[in-house]
């Protein structure tokens, strides 16, 4: 860890004793006498100020209400790969309320996607039986619905991230918004570009029961389209085989394709086979962009092959969502949301936006997770 991060660490370990300390020190009503106190978060240009200037104003509002302990639990799909940076921001900002509780994966029942909603809608329950007052939760899918009512009609609030259950009734959503995450991705993109006429390679999906995905994947299209450029849609193949099935046919729109190939955009964490369908084309100079800062990506950026990525902000998701289940115990759920608006694409979905990180700033953006402790 370098000195920054060990300064952190520092003020962290500082704002965990003030907690456990105000937790134990309470009036004869059981309230917690000690302000929420939270650590600092080090200055970088990736650090989201938008969501500190926000969080700083919840918690101002919070300490002129009558602190309390509280239970929350904070349910995940799992504990590692994408899901460890939200792990640590959970646990990071659950140490600093001061309040009980656990951070778990799936139960490991199920195997395929409805049989694991179900399963997380039994935990969900068991939550709820075992005292928590607030609970987050990535959903499987929408089977989930009927366990996050039946949390909420017996008075506990439930917030979802990374992932939504739209139609059940959780009180907000956090995470990223795809439509505008494929939007910020497309402009991206199009600012490297020459100008148009010219065709654009999209990396991503196309299958409308993949929502998020193909809403993503429609906002950068948009962006393109409407700049003038020709867009193609190489769906992603997930089975084994996928990257060498996905590079070929990119490198065959490379060279086949008219009007000439201006670009490439990928739009989900294996993206860098965009930049491996230029080398296969010999067609290196294309600019690529991509998502997500898996290792082979990053390899790809500082060999200066993908001029950008675009990175989700999971940290950030996870330690919202035991300050925002705590708003809502202390100041309500209207005030809790008040405060949250500026950060609101509506009235139930927050938008922790993304970090775009050029190919020369690799290094920044690694020094900067490792000041909060974070592997991306």
């Amino acid at each position: 860890m370098n000195r920054i991060g060990r300064r952190w660490a520092a003020a962290f370990g500082l704002a965990l004793m003030t907690a456990a300390c105000g937790s134990g020190d309470t009036t004869g009503k059981g309230e917690q006498v000690s302000p929420i106190q939270r650590a600092p978060t080090p200055k970088s240009e990736f650090t989201a100020e938008e969501i500190e200037a926000t969080l700083d104003a919840l918690v101002t509002e919070i300490n002129e209400g009558a602190i309390e302990p509280m239970q929350m639990a904070i349910l995940l799909k799992e504990i590692g790969g994408f899901f460890t940076p939200i792990t640590t921001g959970a646990n990071r900002a659950m140490g600093e309320l001061g309040v009980t509780g656990n951070v778990v994966g799936h139960s490991g029942q199920g195997r395929n996607q409805q049989e694991r909603a179900e399963a997380q809608g039994e935990q969900i329950g068991q939550a709820v039986a075992d005292g928590a007052a607030g609970i987050g939760v990535s959903p499987f899918g929408d089977a989930i619905a009927a366990g996050i009512d039946e949390a909420v009609a017996g008075g506990v609030p439930v917030v979802t991230l990374d992932t939504d259950a739209k139609d059940s009734k959780r009180s907000i959503y956090v995470g990223t918004i795809s439509e505008s995450a494929g939007d910020t991705a497309g402009k991206t993109l199009l600012a490297l570009l020459r100008p148009a006429p010219g065709t654009v390679v999209i990396h991503g999906a196309d299958d409308p029961s993949w929502v998020d995905g193909m809403t993503r994947m429609l906002g950068a299209r948009r962006v393109l389209e409407d700049a003038g450029y020709t867009v193609v849609v190489r769906p992603i193949t997930w089975s084994p085989g996928g990257e060498v099935a996905d590079v070929e046919a990119m490198a065959a729109q490379i060279e086949t394709a008219d009007p000439p190939v201006m670009g490439l955009l990928g739009l989900h964490n294996v993206s860098y086979r965009c930049a491996m369908a230029a080398e296969a084309a010999g067609a290196t100079e294309l600019p690529v962009v991509a998502f997500d800062f898996e290792p082979k990506t990053v390899e790809y950026m500082r060999q200066g092959l993908i001029k950008a990525t675009h990175t989700q902000r999971q940290y950030y998701a996870g330690y919202l969502v035991p300050y925002i289940l705590y708003g809502i115990k202390i100041i309500g759920p209207d005030a809790t949301k008040a405060i949250l608006a500026p950060r609101m694409v509506d009235e139930s979905r927050l938008n922790v936006g993304l970090d775009v990180v050029p190919w020369d700033k690799v290094d920044e953006y690694d020094t900067f997770l490792d000041s909060i402790s974070v592997t991306q």
